[in-house]
């Protein structure tokens, strides 16, 4: 029996128009109902991503900044941010970047130096609270993540620039133009392992949906592992399940089969 539903946003619970499906919240209620505890996995800020669920009331468990924090109810359950001598290194490295544009990721809010507009319109997509300031190295906060927009292709160019912190820090391309660095034991399926053991769910009582990098430890934390159409080729190869259409309220679907039976 499914105990904990765990979904991303972009490009899986999100259609490409970065809208929620309207049928979702007929199901949320219902699995909410039956005691099934739903969680959104992404690497978005968790203020960000509360804005977009503002229609439940509460009944929601977010998983931010790519497993780096998690919330219930306003309430921390779980964070673990980097050293603040971790993230100055991963900044300066990122000034050497000529296509990275560097992201503070702290608790409070995020921070960038660069205000480019067309930086500050991807920027605003995923951040709900965020400051422009002088100089990210003197920022009074704690650095959830170090996130790095790059607007000409994160995977082949500032991806390949952090080569040599692979081993020391999680690195992971989480979209066409985006990635986050975090401490290395971090990641969404670390942070679900340990919701799951607060919660005393099993992975076989666990369904989760993702479509890129950053989901392939979620997917590996359930027995209900759903790569969605345009997931990440990587993802499609360890997941359980496939053919799951975000533009078709795929996520939605999944969930009125397999846990509902409608």
């Amino acid at each position: 029996m499914i105990k904990l539903i765990v979904t991303d946003m972009d490009g899986t619970l999100l259609n490409d128009e970065k809208k929620i499906d309207e049928s979702f919240w007929e199901v949320h209620k219902k699995i909410t109902d039956l005691g099934i505890k739903f969680v959104v996995a992404s690497g978005r800020q968790y203020f960000n991503i509360i804005k977009n669920f503002e229609r439940l009331d509460k009944n929601i468990i977010v998983l931010a900044e790519n497993g780096a924090i998690i919330m219930e109810d306003e309430k921390e359950l779980y964070s673990k941010p980097l050293k603040r001598e971790d993230a100055i290194e991963l900044l300066k490295i990122g000034r050497t970047l000529p296509t990275a544009n560097l992201i503070f990721c702290g608790k409070k809010k995020a921070y960038l130096e660069d205000g480019n507009p067309k930086l500050i319109k991807e920027v605003e997509k995923y951040y709900t609270k965020f400051e422009i300031v002088e100089d990210l190295t003197k920022v009074d906060d704690e650095a959830l993540k170090i996130t790095i927009c790059d607007l000409v292709g994160a995977e082949e160019n500032s991806y390949k620039g952090y080569k040599d912190y692979y081993d020391k820090f999680k690195v992971s391309v989480s979209g066409e133009i985006w990635m986050d660095i975090t401490d290395k034991n971090i990641n969404k399926g670390i942070a679900l392992e340990s919701l799951q053991n607060k919660l005393g769910i099993g992975r076989s009582e666990t369904m989760v949906f993702g479509d890129y990098l950053n989901d392939y430890e979620l997917l590996k934390q359930a027995d209900y592992s759903f790569a969605m159409d345009n997931a990440h080729p990587e993802l499609k190869k360890i997941a359980n399940y496939n053919g799951v259409n975000n533009n078709e309220a795929g996520v939605v679907k999944s969930i009125k089969k397999y846990v509902l039976g409608e």
